[in-house]
C-alpha cells in the first residue's frame, strides 16, 4: 500500500486539523446486503478479481474487514501483518453471520476520530491512520461492486464514499506505475463523462463493462 500524494483531500485541511471523517456505515451495511443476495449455488462463479471466485471475494471481505478494525485500534498482530496476496482467501461454514457482523464492526471502529490519526498497519504494511481509513473506505466500494457484478445485483454505493475511493485512486494513479503496482492493475479507459463510478472502477484497473 504506497502513500499517495493527497489520499484524503476533504478530510484534512492545510494545517493538518481534521474535518468531517468519512464514514463506512453506510457502505459496509451495503456490502452486508450484498452479501445476502448471494445464493449458494454462486460460490464457485467467476468475479471481476481474476483469482478468484465469489467465495474467495467473500472470504477477503471478512479478512479486510478484520484486518482495518484491528488497524483502527492499533491492535497490531497477525492480522495486520498479513499480505492478503499471500493466499487465497475462503470462507468458513458461518460467513453469512461473520461478514454482516465483522462489517458492522468495521464501520464502528472507524467512528472514532483516533483511528484517523498516529501509525498504525493494514496488509503488512505500516501506513498514516487517515490513509487506513480511506483504503478501507476504497475496499468497500471497490469490492462492493466486484460482489454486486459477480452475482447480477444491483449496485448503488454511498456517495460520500464513491467520492473518497475517486480521490484516493485518481491520487494513486497519479503517482505513477510504481506507486500503482503493489495495489490495482493499469487503469481502464473510459471517457470522462462516464458516470463517477465506472471511473472508480477503471482506475482501480477493472472493466466497467464486465459480466460473469
Amino acid at each position: 500500500m504506497p502513500e499517495t500524494s493527497n489520499p484524503l483531500p476533504d478530510a484534512v485541511d492545510p494545517a493538518g486539523e481534521p474535518h468531517e471523517l468519512p464514514d463506512l456505515r453506510p457502505q459496509a451495511r451495503l456490502v452486508a446486503s450484498l452479501a445476502v443476495g448471494v445464493t449458494d449455488d454462486q460460490l464457485d462463479g467467476p468475479t471481476p478479481c481474476p483469482d478468484y471466485a465469489v467465495r474467495h471475494l467473500l472470504g477477503h471481505l471478512v479478512g479486510l474487514a478484520a484486518a482495518f478494525t484491528d488497524a483502527a485500534r492499533k491492535d497490531l498482530g497477525a492480522r495486520t501483518d498479513t499480505d492478503p496476496s499471500s493466499r487465497l482467501p475462503d470462507i468458513d461454514a458461518d460467513w453469512r453471520d461473520e461478514l454482516p457482523r465483522r462489517l458492522a464492526e468495521l464501520a464502528e471502529v472507524w467512528r472514532d476520530s483516533a483511528a484517523w490519526t498516529g501509525q498504525t498497519r493494514a496488509g503488512g504494511v505500516d501506513l498514516p491512520g487517515e490513509v487506513a481509513g480511506v483504503v478501507a473506505v476504497d475496499e468497500l466500494v471497490v469490492h462492493g461492486w466486484d460482489l454486486a457484478r459477480a452475482t447480477g445485483q444491483e449496485y448503488a454505493p454511498d456517495a460520500a464514499s464513491l467520492g473518497v475511493a475517486h480521490a484516493m485512486l485518481s491520487a494513486t494513479d497519479a503517482d505513477g506505475p510504481a506507486a500503482r503496482s503493489s495495489l490495482f492493475g493499469p487503469p481502464v479507459p473510459v471517457p470522462p463523462e462516464a458516470p463517477l463510478l465506472d471511473r472508480v472502477i477503471a482506475l482501480s484497473g477493472r472493466d466497467p463493462r464486465w459480466r460473469p
